[in-house]
């Protein structure tokens, strides 16, 4: 199944995700906190490549048409217990 991604920063802290997949096509704002990426070990990490990881982790793990319209890396560790260390693994790895 084949997805693409476009992602643009809109606001500080805050990126528009423009996805396709399937014929479908869709977009996502993607939030991030700053704080909560230091806490979490990803604050040495560009914001604009933690989010474009954070879109192909959540891709791996359900269809991009079910991606909220709004995203809180917040919520989406929450959501996923091994989301902070697997961006940081991706991360560290480019």
């Amino acid at each position: 199944m084949e997805k693409t991604f476009e992602f643009e920063r809109v606001n500080e802290d805050e990126y528009l995700v423009r996805w396709a997949s399937e014929g479908q096509t869709g977009e996502s704002v993607v939030r991030v906190n700053p704080d909560f990426l230091t806490e979490v070990g990803l604050g040495d990490f560009e914001q604009q490549a933690v989010v474009e990881e954070t879109a192909e982790l959540l891709a791996e793990r359900q269809p991009v048409i079910d991606f909220p319209l709004t995203v809180d890396l917040e919520e989406i560790a929450a959501a996923y217990e091994d989301f902070a260390e697997q961006l940081r693994t991706r991360l560290a790895a480019k």
